[in-house]
Formats: C-alpha cells, structure tokens, sequence
C-alpha cells in the first residue's frame, strides 16, 4: 500500500491539521515507510511458530502471573447505583451534552 499527496491532505482534513508543503511531503515519506515496514513483516511465513505469551519470553523465561478468566463476584446494581444523582430502569441518566 502507497499513500500519495491527495491521500495525505485528505487524511489532514480529517484530523483537523493544517500542514504545510513540507510537513506534508515529511508525512508521505514517514507513513509510506511505515507501510512497507507492515508488508515485509506480512511476507515472513509464520506458520507453525508459536505466538509469545510476552515479548521479553523470545530472550529469557518470564513467569507470568496469570489467572484464570471467571467471574468471581456478582454486581450489585441497586448498590452501585445508590449514590446516582439519577436512576431510570437500572440505566445512569445523565444531562445531554450533545446539541
């Protein structure tokens, strides 16, 4: 994948960034060479290799505190909910900050 100058202006747009011609050219250069550093860790073949649970085990053994994933405790919505300015059918009400 290659960005041109039309793609960079449209994505400053987006952002709300006012880049001048040499930023622009900067950011061209800068994200092109981000996307060919992506497509030549896409062409390594990685089947049959074994995802690391952490990046430091490819060097040395690390022992990961882990546990297992169940729920330990009920949630006590009444409770959570009691000091809510506003409660309406078990949902927070909150004032409209979108106009």
């Amino acid at each position: 994948m290659s960005l041109n100058a039309q793609d960079i202006s449209r994505i400053a747009n987006l952002a709300r960034l006012e880049l001048r011609p040499e930023e622009s050219e900067r950011m061209l250069t800068q994200l092109n060479g981000f996307f060919d550093i992506v497509e030549k860790m896409r062409a390594v073949d990685t089947t049959g290799i074994e995802p690391l649970p952490h990046p430091v085990a490819a060097i040395q053994e690390v022992a990961l505190r882990l546990r297992e994933d169940v729920a330990s405790e009920a949630i006590d919505r009444e409770a959570n909910q009691k000091s809510a300015p506003a409660v309406e059918r078990g949902l927070f009400l909150v004032p409209k900050v979108i106009e």
